[in-house]
């Protein structure tokens, strides 16, 4: 199909009916698709972990609980890792979709209890003391990157799972607080790094997750402060300083190693943390650059858009990054036919829409979308940008000449009743062709940057933007997309839709709120002459006279 394609238009490219040029899609490789979608992929990938976690149990270091029944320890090492299967297959299916965040999830978590167990490892061989076990364990290692790539759920999931699995590493009398220093150690971090917006913010939390394992460690007698004060005092000090420096190192370089890995696994997961979006939020790049002096209308609204899609997902607990992010690039495919878009057009230019018929005007709006998708493919933006491009219309109305059409067809009708014109000659009028492609919005953040981008632009036309007539405005916009369906596919619930709702009145009426009148300059130069010469007025002519001395 693809080489008939490419040669019908060669053809019509010979013919002078094409340019011979493909726009470009959003596509991803069928091949990469159909793996990620793969339930045999899936369940090759579920029975690795399994495996993995009764083998990792089966070759611990000779010093743990199940050195004398090793098949026990497997065993219970085999059913964890299918409890945790089926928690993860249960509780987190958005994140059990795809087949790489499988990879991602029990590959993290495989990776945490290999480093589990070097460290048990060595502290059998002597390498660190006895009294050093649980300071060298990165128990911060899988919750901090899970609760940074995919959120909270998938964070506590893995501190909960790394914590049992690796009980079944340490010697039985230490189990116990092995569970409680990397249960609470874990859920620290996952808590600590949640929706992280700077790179600095992952080594405090490593800080304060060092912090706390040292705290506990002291109160689970790892560490004796009471030594400290006792005969043999600069000893056990020392020991204290190696210990806490353990605990705070480990910590800190568990998170330096996360910070300098996260682009790799963004890459390679096809994720996109916080910090990337606030990067990539710089107003510099090529395309918003053009779009400043090509069409500062389009990109004067880019921003109010960003600004109320932003501040709506911040109150209901969506990605706020991203929303701002994915508002600049929206309608970067007017860069095409800037001149098309009324918020471009200055009044002493005439309209281009008006020799044009409503069909071709709506063929031009129409096509600023996959105009927008060419240019976001070729400049290898964010594919969550690129989704934001295609669906923040949604397969909506372009009302304007629609109905515009449908007025010079009733004009045209009329003729024909005189007999001024034949029928058949009239055009055919087919809504499917004054609607846009789709698809309707499919994440809370492209729901709100839809529901943003139709509110600000009806904003323009308020002439005294009251709070009455903002809150009636938002409320018939959003109750207009409910009705027509654009929201049918979006997760949005009733409750934060009500939320959405409060917050773009809020922000509109910070922005379009009225200013007071300020004294024109006749009044202040007449406010001078009073306040100089305080015995004489000025007469509504503009003439100064002397004011009578009163009685």
């Amino acid at each position: 199909m693809g080489f008939l394609d490419d040669f019908k238009r060669w053809r019509l490219a010979q013919q002078g009916l094409s340019s011979g040029r493909k726009r470009r899609v959003h596509s991803e490789n069928p091949v990469i698709q159909a793996l990620e979608d793969s339930r045999w992929v899936k369940l090759a990938l579920y029975a690795t972990f399994a495996v993995c976690c009764g083998v990792m149990v089966l070759r611990s270091s000779p010093g743990t609980s199940f050195a004398d029944d090793p098949l026990k320890g497997t065993l219970y090492g085999f059913i964890i890792a299918i409890t945790a299967i089926v928690m993860f297959q249960v509780s987190l299916q958005t994140s059990c979709r795809r087949n790489s965040r499988v990879v991602l999830v029990l590959g993290g978590l495989i990776g945490h209890l290999v480093m589990v167990q070097v460290a048990m490892r060595l502290v059998d061989a002597g390498h660190i003391p006895e009294v050093y076990r649980f300071f060298f364990v990165p128990f911060a290692l899988a919750p901090m990157l899970h609760g940074v790539l995919l959120g909270r759920a998938v964070g506590a999931f893995s501190a909960v799972f790394v914590t049992l699995i690796g009980c079944l590493f340490v010697p039985r009398g230490d189990a116990l607080g092995y569970m409680i220093l990397s249960l609470v150690g874990g859920m620290t971090s996952v808590l600590l790094a949640h929706q992280v917006r700077k790179r600095l913010q992952l080594l405090q939390a490593g800080i304060y997750v060092g912090a706390v394992t040292l705290l506990l460690g002291l109160i689970l007698g790892r560490l004796d402060v009471a030594s400290v004060f006792g005969p043999d005092s600069v000893d056990h000090l020392q020991v204290l300083g190696t210990g806490s420096a353990a605990a705070f190192g480990t910590a800190v370089l568990t998170a330096m190693l996360i910070s300098g890995l996260l682009p790799i696994f963004e890459g390679v997961f096809l994720l996109t943390t916080d910090i990337s979006w606030l990067e990539l939020s710089d107003l510099n790049h090529r395309l918003l650059r053009q779009m400043q002096l090509e069409a500062p209308g389009t990109f004067h609204h880019s921003l109010v858009v960003a600004a109320l899609s932003e501040a709506a997902a911040e109150k209901i607990g969506a990605n706020a990054p991203l929303c701002r992010v994915c508002s600049y690039f929206h309608d970067v495919g007017k860069l095409k036919k800037p001149g098309y878009f009324i918020e471009n057009q200055t009044d002493d230019v005439e309209n281009p829409h008006n020799p044009l018929t409503p069909t071709m005007s709506a063929l031009i709006i129409l096509a600023h979308v996959k105009d927008g998708v060419d240019l976001a493919v070729k400049n290898k933006l964010n594919p969550r940008i690129i989704d934001v491009i295609q669906e923040h219309h949604g397969d909506s109305l372009v009302v304007v000449f629609y109905r515009r059409a449908q007025e010079q067809k009733k004009l045209e009708l009329e003729k024909v009743d005189r007999r001024l014109e034949n029928p058949e000659d009239l055009p055919m009028i087919d809504e499917k062709n004054f609607r846009y492609s789709g698809p309707r919005p499919g994440t809370r953040e492209s729901g709100i940057i839809a529901l943003a981008d139709s509110i600000e632009s009806a904003s323009r036309s308020l002439r005294k933007p009251t709070p009455a007539r903002i809150r009636t405005l938002v409320e018939e916009i959003v109750r207009n997309k409910v009705h027509d369906g654009q929201l049918d596919d979006c997760p949005l619930t009733l409750q934060e839709l009500a939320i959405v709702k409060e917050s773009f009145a809020a922000t509109l009426r910070s922005m379009l709120h009225s200013r007071i009148d300020y004294p024109k300059d006749d009044d202040n130069q007449t406010s001078t002459a009073r306040r100089a010469n305080p015995d004489r007025e000025t007469s509504q002519g503009g003439r100064v006279i002397p004011m009578r001395k009163r009685a």
